[in-house]
């Protein structure tokens, strides 16, 4: 199963601790999920859901809060949706659970988003709006470049609401509308996380957290491996472009040149690819990397000298475009 669906598996069997959480996850997943229909002069109320276990426990909910009497059609899927579909349909006190539950207000005209006892309730209601809402219009993307929690809202109003039970929650979450549909979703992975674990998926944390850490190793060691390639190609393009350089500088010197630089001349242009401390390791006595590089920049130093005295090309004139290049 898909993360989201393990999600909706967990959220559906996690225990509420106050009837004041209970009902906050009730009025979410009846505005989220559900619609008001007017059938003779009377309110209908329905809650689509994709999971059994949510239907059953939006039902046995609203039957312990409220004494509300509910049915379930199952409804299969179609050729824009996959899989079945379960129907939670209140009609009989369906006007007084509306009333209850925030759909409608005193005078029965709907509540465009959030009622205002659920917009001003505390962080554990808040988390049960976000568990609710989950369980109604909510997806969890894997952890990644496109890593998100997002919740597909009734209204913009509804997804403002939304945003600031996040922020309740020490998450930060952005509305936005996706082609005529409005939306809240959380794309930083710190902020996922605490969303997840506020609504009570714990288990579901553990395999997003899990997953989230391997993908960021994976990406780390990709980087390096990309950082040391990246440096290698560097010091062996550096290395043949000194050995041209030194070349060139022995054309320009002749027999001009002290014994020891032209000794480390001579190992520059025979290990044309090699590091410097590569080549302190042929001469003898061994010398570190930096004795070496003093030695060739002296020599080159001497070369271009004596080139710019005779009016002649310098050392770095040996250099062709390919040496100049970086990465």
């Amino acid at each position: 199963m898909s993360l989201t669906s393990d999600m909706k598996d967990e959220l559906a069997r996690t225990s509420v601790a106050t009837q004041s959480e209970m009902a906050a996850e009730v009025c979410s997943v009846l505005r989220f999920a559900g619609g008001l229909h007017l059938v003779g002069g009377r309110i209908l109320i329905e809650a689509e859901l994709d999971s059994p276990v949510a239907a059953r426990r939006l039902r046995a909910f609203l039957q312990a809060l409220y004494n509300a009497q509910s049915s379930v059609v199952v409804v299969s899927g179609g050729s824009l949706r996959r899989g079945k579909r379960y129907v939670v349909r209140v009609v009989h006190g369906a006007d007084d659970l509306a009333r209850l539950t925030g759909l409608v207000d005193s005078m029965r005209r709907p509540v465009r988003g959030l009622p205002p006892f659920l917009v001003g309730a505390g962080r554990a209601e808040a988390a049960a709006v976000w568990r609710g809402a989950f369980l109604a219009r909510g997806s969890l993307m894997e952890p990644g470049r496109s890593s998100s929690l997002e919740i597909t809202c009734p209204g913009p109003e509804a997804a403002l609401a939304m945003v600031g039970c996040a922020r309740k929650l020490g998450a930060s979450a952005r509305s936005k509308e996706v082609r005529g549909a409005d939306r809240v979703s959380v794309r930083d992975s710190e902020a996922i996380g605490a969303l997840i674990s506020a609504m009570g998926a714990k288990e579901t944390f553990g395999v997003w957290q899990e997953r989230r850490e391997r993908r960021e190793a994976r990406g780390s060691a990709n980087r390096l491996a990309n950082f040391d390639d990246a440096n290698l190609r560097r010091s062996a393009r550096a290395a043949v472009a000194a050995g041209a350089r030194v070349e060139r500088a022995f054309e320009i010197l002749g027999d001009d040149i002290p014994e020891h630089l032209l000794e480390a001349g001579r190992l520059r242009l025979e290990y044309k690819q090699a590091s410097l401390e590569e080549l302190g390791k042929h001469t003898d006595p061994p010398l570190t990397k930096d004795a070496v590089a003093g030695r060739i920049r002296r020599l080159l130093t001497m070369a271009d000298k004596a080139a710019h005295e005779r009016g002649i090309p310098d050392t770095e004139a040996a250099l062709t475009l390919e040496m100049l290049e970086e990465d």
